[in-house]
């Protein structure tokens, strides 16, 4: 099979990596891909939202499966585009990636289908949402209602702080059309963990679940980002949690959009909080989330383009999906400055070093490739994963392989999986 990733992150380098080991890939194309990726993937220089040329070339390659990677072209309409040439790809039609283009769309649409989610208003004036938060007062959340690469949601401490919220999305235009409507939410207080499934519109399977880390800096504290690490699976995901998440938040929705006309295909990712009521659904994403991606990859056991292709077809109850039992715990470098400004064009040190243990993968984020030598191309540059039978020894094979990287202004944050580590452990003094 002729397969093509869409996109250029550490995502896409794991799809390509994962799909690259599959005895039904013979050709792989990336686009437009990144430094990293030349060794698994023919890149593509091709934009993720050129859509008519990733169709043309499909069409002229004779492309027998395409995976979109980042959101905007699956908002845009990528799998509809394609579809309609009768290409095969994995991934939702636009109306049914609203769920991640619209908060509005998916706040509205889980509660016909009666998901336990959250109180929610929808504002399209700016000084209608600042009236309503001044009411409601703070904690309390604010997001732009478009896709924001996961930068327009803010948990506001205090109402000044919702009120900048509101000005940054509708008066200052920080997101641009994304913003000319805010969702304004309750806040909800427990852990927050991703549960993503394979779908086809009617079947549903699983994924391992993973936890990622939103904030900039140790300990949580910062601006958010697109996430500086992640670990899989979750403690405190026990298996009456995952179950109560896949068929009172997961199942409802795929019903509700196949009942709505808008049957769902691909990855579907919920953003679940674990409340002391029970598990609460924060969002919709409509692709593999980054860097989450980069731990539940390697643990999968099964053949990926298999899932992909069944899924599909609208014959994934035909496929068994298997999951290692390993421990994964992947760590981002990013540049200094990030989620801010930040330069890039700084080389990049260390990889024969930090590969010299074979549990450790290292994907490419941000980077460029000039002859032999790496550079940093990007905010988040690379994911370091580890695998390991526990978590403390994934985690301490994922810093050890960090601690071999350099590039100028490198900045990661040093508690990944920390919390992981200590629920095992308490778990383990506990069966002693």
């Amino acid at each position: 099979m002729k397969i093509l990733v869409v996109g250029s992150g550490g995502r896409e380098h794991a799809l390509c990596w994962k799909i690259s080991q599959s005895e039904h890939c013979d050709e792989l194309f990336c686009a437009p891909g990144n430094g990293g990726l030349g060794r698994i993937a023919q890149t593509v220089p091709i934009k993720p939202d050129d859509i008519e040329k990733l169709g043309d070339f499909a069409q002229e390659k004779r492309i027998d499966l395409t995976v979109v990677g980042p959101e905007r072209p699956l908002i845009t309409g990528i799998c509809d585009h394609f579809r309609s040439r009768g290409l095969t790809i994995y991934g939702p039609n636009a109306s049914a990636a609203r769920l991640e283009g619209s908060k509005s769309f998916t706040n509205e649409l889980a509660a016909r289908a009666g998901v336990p989610g959250k109180a929610f208003e929808v504002f399209d004036n700016a000084e209608s949402a600042r009236k309503y938060i001044r009411r409601q007062g703070a904690p309390i959340v604010v997001k732009a209602d478009g896709e924001a690469a996961g930068k327009g949601v803010v948990v506001a401490e205090t109402v000044e702080d919702a009120l900048e919220a509101v000005d940054r999305c509708m008066v200052e235009r920080e997101f641009g059309a994304s913003g000319d409507r805010v969702v304004v939410e309750e806040f909800l207080e427990g852990p927050e963990c991703s549960i993503k499934v394979f779908c086809d519109g009617e079947t549903i399977v699983p994924m391992v679940p993973s936890q990622d880390y939103k904030r900039i800096y140790d300990g949580d504290e910062g601006p958010n980002t697109g996430g500086m690490g992640c670990y899989s699976p979750v403690p405190i995901v026990t298996q009456e949690i995952f179950h109560q998440v896949l068929t009172e938040i997961v199942r409802p929705t795929v019903d509700q959009m196949a009942a709505e006309g808008t049957p769902y295909t691909g990855t579907l990712y919920a953003g679940v909080i674990l409340t002391e009521a029970g598990p609460r659904l924060l969002e919709y994403n409509c692709r593999f989330g980054d860097p989450e991606t980069q731990v539940v990859l390697p643990r999968l056991e099964s053949d990926l383009v298999e899932v992909l292709l069944a899924a599909a077809k609208g014959r994934l109850s035909q496929v068994d999906v298997t999951w290692r039992e390993e421990k994964a715990v992947c760590v981002i470098c990013a540049s200094g400055g990030y989620p801010g400004p930040y330069s890039t064009g700084k080389q990049i040190t260390g990889f024969k070093e930090a590969r010299q243990d074979e549990n450790i993968i290292i994907f490419h984020a941000g980077t460029e490739r000039m002859g032999r030598r790496y550079f940093t191309d990007g905010g988040r540059v690379l994911g370091v994963t580890a695998l390991g039978d526990t978590f403390s020894q994934a985690r301490d094979r994922a810093y050890r392989a960090v601690g071999h990287i350099e590039f100028e202004d490198m900045y990661f944050r040093t508690d990944i999986g920390e919390r992981a580590v200590e629920a095992e452990q308490a778990a383990s003094s506990g069966s002693e």
